[in-house]
């Protein structure tokens, strides 16, 4: 009787075992980020029966496990930023993309297909941006030469973890391409004056906003809406130059068990009314020219709702040329800009 009851407990071991890995497993961030990306996982379980779990964790941090764990790894599907989608697939940790099970990537902007093993379902924008009430009357942003002005000195809020950002709009105020940034670093040298604070996340960036502190930051769009919902008087301005996108994606990981799911998922997820729907969540821009957005989403600066609109507003950086120049910057930016 023991040796059956064993037997028997083995099996129902198993079973739960089996049971549990037929899960699709994503790899993204937490907070706002999983609740958007469990939006689509909500409908796939709906259309397929399977359940999708959630591994979260910082951006960096989730490639350093995908590397440790790349002959097994947790999760069969990956959501992270362009540049660093780009390190998961030059280190062999994703899938080449069937475009023949995605269908729906037909319909996206060119730009939308990063790579042959990366695709974006959205993008925001980093752009200068302001307390109304904290700044002169007639005061704006038309472009980014103003964070350089006499107006801003000694009030100008940058994030401490991607200057990219700010070197990517002198570059384009000195007609040079990134990969000329060192034309540049005198033009950054001069921004020192304006800078007031770095901030070192999302939440440190919206509070010195708050404070007033920094009542001038180059700022992540959906940050600023957030602010504005709040009932702050911030005002986010796109340059003539254009305001530097920042760019998600999926990736399918490589030696995933569950590639054909990984492949329905993704499809689910670049649908123009799954697009609009997340957009209209996040308040970022859908990669279909097909999404319909509510309209009071549509109208914000920084939504891009049209190819035309991208090719005269969107700063867009090649996400090989990101992944090689960010390192290099950070590090030239923390001793000369930072000290």
């Amino acid at each position: 009787m023991k040796k059956v009851c064993i037997a028997l407990g083995a099996l129902a071991v198993m079973a739960t075992a089996a049971s549990a890995q037929e899960k699709l497993v994503i790899s993204t961030w937490g907070g706002n980020w999983k609740e958007g990306v469990a939006i689509v996982g909500k409908e796939f379980t709906k259309r397929t029966g399977v359940e999708v779990e959630y591994i979260t964790g910082g951006t960096l941090d989730r490639l350093a496990k995908a590397k440790v764990a790349r002959d097994n790894p947790e999760s069969d599907l990956v959501n992270t930023t362009g540049h660093v989608g780009y390190l998961y697939y030059s280190d062999g940790l994703m899938e080449k993309i069937d475009w023949s099970k995605v269908p729906n990537a037909a319909k996206l902007y060119p730009m939308a297909k990063r790579s042959d093993y990366t695709v974006s379902d959205y993008v925001y924008v980093y752009a200068p941006a302001f307390r109304t009430d904290q700044m002169p009357k007639d005061f704006k942003i038309d472009s980014w030469e103003v964070l350089w002005g006499p107006e801003v000195k000694g009030k100008l809020g940058l994030p401490d973890f991607d200057p990219s950002h700010i070197i990517i709009a002198a570059t384009k105020l000195a007609g040079v391409k990134p990969e000329e940034w060192d034309k540049v670093k005198p033009k950054l040298l001069e921004l020192k004056p304006s800078i007031k604070a770095f901030y070192q996340s999302d939440a440190t960036s919206q509070n010195l906003m708050r404070t007033g502190e920094t009542p001038v930051q180059v700022l992540l769009n959906i940050n600023g809406y957030h602010l504005e919902k709040l009932g702050m008087p911030v005002k986010i301005e796109v340059p003539k130059e254009g305001a530097v996108v920042g760019v998600d994606v999926w990736g399918i990981n490589k030696n995933s068990k569950h590639k054909e799911w990984a492949e329905q998922f993704l499809n689910i997820a670049l649908e123009p009314e799954m697009l609009a729907k997340l957009c209209n969540f996040h308040k970022c821009s859908p990669m279909s020219p097909e999404a319909k957005l509510d309209p009071e989403v549509a109208k914000l600066p920084g939504i891009f709702t049209s190819q035309e609109q991208i090719e005269k507003e969107a700063i867009v950086l090649e996400d090989k040329t990101y992944a090689t120049l960010l390192p290099q910057w950070k590090v030239w930016f923390t001793e000369n800009m930072m000290h």
